[in-house]
């Protein structure tokens, strides 16, 4: 029969590999929504004009955390296997300790304004979308009006990548606050 401490000290690496792999899931979810939002609108003259996630700088950036912290994960996750399979890490040093603590540290951080970056355009530009349609409609010209529903779709469709990059962030955080935890432990 297992001791309380043989249990506990073999749920701690099953529970950091669970958080990474949720991790990795949210992030690759979010990648997906992103680098496949597109809106194509026909303008006045008849052509058809294409509105992409990066035409719009904050969804660039909210990519490139993105990017960044699934490399950062699927580095990860092998570290975490290994751990879990055979219950001891692949360096057993501080050294390794310390990577995984400053590196969940900086992608933390980088998801958190990757996030940041993709809520906020999101909602300042559906407002001055907004705006703009009460504007041209109060004149007379409700041109906006009818391409609207692919505009609110094309947002919509990057608040979604931005939850998910959300969800990603809050895993990430958790793996964090288990790297904080390793460290301590081992010193």
């Amino acid at each position: 029969m297992c001791q309380p401490a043989a249990q506990a000290s073999k749920a701690f690496p099953i529970t950091a590999l669970s958080v990474r792999v949720l991790t990795l899931i949210f992030l690759l979810a979010s990648l997906i929504v992103l680098a496949t939002d597109t809106a194509t609108f026909r303008n006045l003259a008849s052509r058809e004009v294409t509105l992409r996630f990066k035409n719009i700088y904050a969804y660039r950036y909210m990519l490139s955390a993105n990017v960044i912290g699934l490399a950062y994960t699927l580095l990860q996750i092998p570290f975490a296997i290994h751990h879990v399979s055979l219950g001891k890490r692949v360096i057993n040093h501080v050294s390794l300790l310390y990577f995984d603590f400053f590196g969940d540290k900086v992608i933390l951080s980088l998801l958190a304004t990757g996030v940041g970056a993709g809520f906020g355009a999101t909602s300042d530009l559906k407002e001055n979308l907004d705006q703009l349609d009460r504007f041209t409609a109060r004149i007379g010209y409700p041109v906006l009006s009818e391409i609207r529903p692919k505009g609110d779709n094309f947002f919509n469709t990057g608040f979604v990548s931005a939850s998910l990059l959300l969800m990603g962030f809050l895993c990430s955080a958790v793996s964090s606050i288990i790297s904080s935890l390793a460290l301590s432990i081992k010193e």
